[in-house]
């Protein structure tokens, strides 16, 4: 299957036209389920063949999928490239909390090169001098052994670590998923806006021509010929503004991927969706699944584990030294050891542990603040597209029909000469701004969709709705209908 018959963006299906489909977000917000993203596996991933695979077919077919410019974006972002990174250096940080003390070896030297001379007794008969060396050498290896705990606790806290800079990544990666989707969104109401604009470029010539007919065979003054040209120039005008605003898009799009010029003609896919509003208290229940909202759980977690640091280090450490002692005078060596540790009279991490309490009391409010931001976006979100889908269904089954049946009416009127030119362009203008409306309300619907599944980290067909999904065949062929 190639890449053109894939799934399409979530919220874009339509049941009337499966030929123009987009690989859906379920796939690539399915990576956000996962319970750790490791370091490894995005180093591993085939960056290489994917990415070329990618960009010769986008070259090849100069089409361009959802999919593909996620993948292109995942492969080539920056921001996930560091995240990655610091994953492998906490990775560093673990093992080296699990290591154990280094033993210390020390050498002492008494009194070196200090030669003592001894003399005789004066009343031998000979007199005798001795030399006596009175250097005194130790050597001493020491070992700290670590009580309490301390070096478990460090690397739990370490590990605890690690799986925040994955939640990290996963919070970043669903961003920037959600952040193409939105800018691919653009492109397609862009197509879709331009296509709109030639169509009424294309009407205003049809009326200009019928208006150069009338006049020329004297019906109606050469002024309505005026008017009608000028009608023609502005959608001229709107033809080229549509253009300019699609050329920005896909530009837009294309930088997302750290590319200088699209390397795309056209973005697959269809702005008319059969996704109604699901049910806001499953969506409520679905904010908390979030990988921000996971975080801030698994930080709470983590300054737990910091604080049980802090109560191992108010338990000191032992320290054990062995070694010899080689005494230059007696011609001898001695073994010694010694155990040394230290009274917690004055320092008993009193601040270090008020400071970890602390953290953990803040870690709990930034969780509570977390899941209250999240509520409240979903909240703004969910009420936006509430509306958004009242105005799509006002507008398709009321507004359209009607605006495009009174501009036949008055086009073929206005050629029996029942109605006047005013009254045609009037016609002509409003079934363009509607239009226009539709379009752009279709892509803010679809924008609401993608940022709803940004908060639940998840498609949104996966939630039952809680309104009945309109029948896009039967309306797709009453729009067909009218059109004809």
């Amino acid at each position: 299957m190639s890449l053109s018959d894939q799934p399409t963006i979530i919220g874009y299906r339509a049941a009337s036209r499966l030929r123009c489909v987009l690989p859906g977000l379920i796939f690539l917000l399915s990576f956000a389920h996962q319970p750790q993203v490791s370091a490894d596996s995005f180093g591993a991933m085939p960056s290489g063949i994917q990415n070329q695979s990618t960009e010769a077919s986008v070259q090849e077919t100069g089409d361009l999928t959802l999919r593909d410019a996620v993948n292109l974006t995942l492969l080539r972002n920056s921001e996930l490239a560091s995240f990655a990174k610091e994953m492998r250096a906490l990775e560093g940080a673990t093992l080296q909390a699990g290591l154990l003390r280094n033993p210390e070896l020390s050498v002492n030297v008494e009194n070196p090169g200090n030669i003592q001379k001894l003399s005789g007794d004066i009343n031998s008969q000979s007199s005798v001098s001795q030399e006596v060396v009175q250097q005194l050498t130790s050597i001493r290896i020491g070992q700290l052994i670590e009580l309490g705990g301390k070096r478990a606790a460090r690397v739990g806290a370490a590990r605890l670590n690690e799986e925040l800079a994955a939640k990290d990544y996963e919070s970043r990666r669903v961003e920037i998923i959600a952040r193409v989707a939105n800018v691919f969104t653009e492109v397609l109401a862009g197509q879709e806006r331009l296509k709109l604009a030639e169509e009424t470029r294309q009407l205003a010539q049809n009326v200009v021509d019928t208006v150069v007919l009338r006049v020329q065979a004297g019906k109606v003054p050469p002024i309505e010929e005026t008017r009608a040209k000028v009608g023609l120039s502005t959608a001229r005008i709107e033809f080229e503004q549509a253009q300019r605003d699609l050329m920005s898009a896909r530009k837009r799009l294309a930088l997302l991927w750290d590319s200088a010029a699209p390397q795309f003609t056209k973005a697959l896919g269809t702005l008319e969706t059969a996704i109604a509003p699901p049910d806001y208290q499953i969506l409520q229940a679905r904010v908390l699944e979030n990988p921000m909202a996971l975080r801030a759980m698994k930080n709470i977690e983590h300054r737990k584990a910091l604080l049980e640091v802090e109560q191992t280090r108010r338990i000191p450490n032992l320290t054990l030294n062995a070694g010899a002692v080689h005494h230059a005078q007696l011609g001898g060596t001695t073994a010694v050891a010694s155990v040394s540790i230290p009274l917690p009279l004055f320092d008993r991490n009193q601040g270090n542990l008020k400071e970890a309490y602390q953290r953990v009391d803040k870690a709990v409010d930034e969780q509570e603040a977390m899941e209250v931001r999240l509520r409240t976006e979903l909240a703004q979100s969910y009420e936006a597209m509430l509306a958004a889908w009242n105005e799509i269904n006002i507008l398709r089954d009321e507004i359209l029909p009607g605006a495009k049946s009174a501009f036949n009416v008055m086009r073929r009127g206005y050629e029996l000469g029942k109605f006047g030119l005013l009254e045609l362009l009037d016609a002509q203008r409003v079934l363009f701004q509607n239009q226009v409306l539709y379009v752009r309300a279709l892509a803010n619907y679809q924008r609401l969709i993608n940022d709803i599944e940004r908060l639940i980290a998840a498609p949104i067909e996966s939630i039952k709705p809680n309104m009945k999904s309109t029948n896009v065949s039967r309306s797709g062929e009453k729009n067909g209908s009218n059109n004809e």
